[in-house]
């Protein structure tokens, strides 16, 4: 055959090869467990949005992003950028018969294209948890606890967890008569940690319309340094006499003795006043998570609330408060720190086929042991013990049982651990009760 297609992936996109999508499902479970313990219920939504759902939600930047074109139907689409904003019209929609507080989760990819980067892909998965319908603080703490909750189920101890209040900001900009320039504003401070403060000044002054004067004390608000008390100290008096400021600061008081309250290490919650988020719709607390051990990879679960998201889809106010798990991105921390185990299998138990005209009686085993709620692999081919056992290896099964003629006739297994390379003879009942029961140790079940 002529004119083969070169096999290769888009710029910005990836396979995944069962040695990176095994922890990828890992971690996937582990969100759902916690997103479940805390009564999040899942949903999802379609791939595809009507264009005008997804345009001008999120930020000039991922307009610019947006995979967009123009369907069979010729209907102007565009691929979801996120999980929010098919949430707001999902929930405008739905909302009579979900009833509130609506708490969901969405496991799901989301595409833009954007200059790739460490950790980050135009193809990424998002593991979203929301609270719909209620403008209570609670809400907020709550996001808090189970991000807090998230990384230490994935086996983090060192993380931060910064916070900050969209009101704080606002309250100010109201102050300085540069509410009309809040867009202008939030994208200039969104971006002080990649191009610093005398950078940011010279946009605010540029691109806000502010005074050098205006810019200073915008700036002066997000470089507030300290402890937690001692910003809410600091930032009494930059809020006082604006009753949104003065909101704000009343909510990160809050937030900071309920966290505080559940029990969360002091050290992992941090007031950060420069932590604006890009994306228009936050209106409230907006939060961003980085490790510790590995702070220049970015933010690993970030969010916060949004309360009039939905209000282009309907006349009810729908307020809301969530975060996403930055699935690809911790992923990739978590490789970067020798974290991933080296598994290339999803099962645990391998059974060799040793002699081809035996193979119902392995069919009937391999039978059992799953029955029992254990994951085996059986080999399709009666090749050599030795091949068999190579190829176990290299895929990081735990235990082989192993069945020749021998045992057979004798009733009897060999069940190795193929971590220790140790053996013991197990006797095989009709049930293979004793040969589970031995295994179950060695898997640490």
């Amino acid at each position: 055959m002529s004119d083969r297609i070169t096999p290769r992936t888009l710029k910005g996109f990836r396979d995944y090869p069962p040695e990176k999508m095994i922890p990828r499902e890992q971690l996937v479970e582990i969100a759902r467990r916690v997103y479940r313990s805390f009564g999040f219920r899942p949903m999802d939504t379609p791939a595809l949005e009507h264009l005008e759902i997804l345009t001008g939600k999120g930020s000039d930047e991922t307009d610019k992003q947006l995979y967009r074109f123009e369907d069979h139907g010729g209907r102007s689409v565009g691929l979801r950028f996120d999980l929010t904003v098919p949430l707001a019209r999902f929930v405008a929609q739905h909302i009579q018969d979900l009833g509130t507080p609506f708490k969901r989760y969405q496991i799901a990819n989301v595409w833009r294209g954007e200059n790739t980067q460490r950790g980050r892909y135009r193809e990424f998965m998002q593991c979203d948890f929301d609270t719909i319908g209620t403008t209570s603080t609670t809400a907020d703490i709550e996001t808090v606890l189970v991000i807090n909750a998230l990384l230490e189920a994935i086996g983090f101890e060192q993380f931060t967890i910064r916070v900050n209040n969209r009101q704080v900001l606002t309250g100010l900009l109201e102050k300085l008569d540069l509410v009309d320039q809040s867009t202008a504003v939030l994208r200039a401070l969104d971006k002080l940690p990649k191009i610093g403060a005398e950078k940011v000044a010279a946009e605010l002054t540029s691109t806000a319309g502010a005074t050098p004067q205006q810019a200073d004390a915008v700036l002066q608000l997000s470089e507030l340094t300290g402890s937690n008390a001692e910003i809410l100290a600091q930032l009494e008096p930059l809020v006082a006499d604006n009753e949104t400021g003065k909101r704000g600061l009343d909510q990160l008081t809050e937030l900071t003795e309920a966290v505080a309250a559940a029990q969360v290490p002091a050290e992992r919650l941090k007031l950060d006043l420069s932590i604006a988020r890009g994306l228009d719709y936050y209106t409230g607390m907006v939060v961003e998570t980085f490790l510790d051990e590995l702070p220049g990879i970015g933010s690993v679960c970030s969010g916060g609330r949004y309360d009039n998201l939905a209000e282009l889809y309907s006349k009810q106010r729908h307020p809301g408060v969530g975060a996403s798990l930055g699935l690809d991105r911790l992923l990739a921390a978590l490789e970067e720190l020798d974290r991933l185990a080296d598994i290339q299998t999803s099962a645990q138990v391998f059974l060799p086929l040793f002699i081809a005209k035996r193979r119902n009686d392995y069919l009937h085993l391999a039978t059992q042991l799953r029955a029992a709620g254990l994951d085996v692999e059986l080999y399709p081919e009666a090749k050599k013990l030795g091949k068999q056992l190579q190829y176990a290896d290299r895929r990081g099964f735990q235990v082989a049982v192993i069945i020749g003629e021998d045992e057979f006739a004798a009733n009897e297994a060999q069940l190795k651990n193929l971590t220790t390379g140790e053996s013991q003879t197990v006797a095989l009942d009709d049930e293979a009760l004793a040969l589970i029961a031995e295994i179950r140790p060695l898997l640490g079940s």
